[in-house]
């Protein structure tokens, strides 16, 4: 299986080409062919991943590819970038966040189904050693009455403010706590904020937003039962599940989430970025 990435500024990249062409840690497959924002980082990206290939414009890769990655740092540019290789049957992984805009999404997801071509897009964290385990003890805690996250995020960062790095905290507390977020609200006086998740039932969630020196990402929950909170450690290799569920939909076409989870991440981080500018309560969309 020949995979091509397409996006080297991120570092994700030659993270991902390292694990598969030179650590062997996916068999059946390599990284192949690569486009870069600049030449420099597409370099850079391919010396690192030891991809071989290096084409001028991110469609040269039609026709020579049996899957795709989607990797820039900025949503914005994803789905147009994935658009003619999903239109044209190849099974793609979009990294994090899926799109910056849910009707786009919507639109890009449509034409995937439509096309019977497998997608999918996840923040790695949810596959890490420290979430499964805290997942595994939330039952345990009884009905939960409020929850809480914390990492690294920059609600100014060029590559769409929250969205960049907001969307892993989101994941997780989705992931945990549910997808059916009602209404969101941003608080912030100076660099960090926080973000408040309200569900239909009651149960508030809230995010610490820390623009620098965040001590990794965390959890805790608070049941009538008991509480329990932890770090989200990633264990051995961050990247390696994360590539390996990917990998198995571009063999197996079956696609590991569903619309729902691809989506309401980015509806909630919408809500989130409506929010700062506003400083109010606002609506998720359904």
């Amino acid at each position: 299986m020949k995979i091509g990435i397409i996006g080297a500024e991120n570092s994700h990249t030659a993270a991902i080409a390292k694990l598969i062409n030179i650590d062997k840690q996916i068999r059946g497959c390599s990284v192949d062919y690569l486009w870069g924002e600049t030449p420099e980082f597409a370099e850079q990206a391919a010396e690192a991943g030891q991809i071989p290939n290096i084409v001028r414009k991110s469609t040269d890769m039609l026709g020579k590819i049996d899957a795709l990655v989607v990797d820039h740092r900025h949503p914005k540019f994803h789905l147009k970038a994935a658009w003619p290789y999903v239109e044209a049957g190849i099974p793609t992984f979009i990294d994090k966040p899926f799109c910056y805009r849910s009707e786009e999404g919507k639109a890009f997801l449509d034409m995937a189904k439509k096309k019977k071509t497998p997608v999918t897009s996840f923040s790695i964290l949810p596959f890490w050693d420290g979430f499964i385990r805290f997942k595994k003890k939330i039952p345990a805690l009884g009905k939960i009455v409020t929850g809480f996250s914390w990492g690294p995020c920059d609600l100014k960062s060029p590559w769409g403010g929250v969205f960049f790095y907001g969307i892993h905290q989101v994941d997780i507390l989705l992931h945990a706590f549910g997808y059916d977020v009602k209404s969101v609200m941003v608080a912030k006086d100076g660099p960090n904020a926080t973000g408040q998740l309200f569900y239909p039932h009651g149960l508030v969630v809230t995010m610490a937003f820390i623009q620098k020196d965040a001590p990794g990402f965390g959890m805790a929950a608070v049941g009538m039962t008991g509480d329990h909170h932890a770090p989200i450690v990633c264990g051995k290799n961050p990247y390696l599940r994360g590539a390996r569920l990917f990998v198995e939909m571009f063999r197996t076409g079956k696609m590991p989430m569903t619309r729902e989870q691809m989506l309401r991440p980015v509806q909630v981080l919408e809500a989130l970025e409506r929010s700062i500018k506003s400083g109010q309560v606002e609506t998720v969309e359904r």
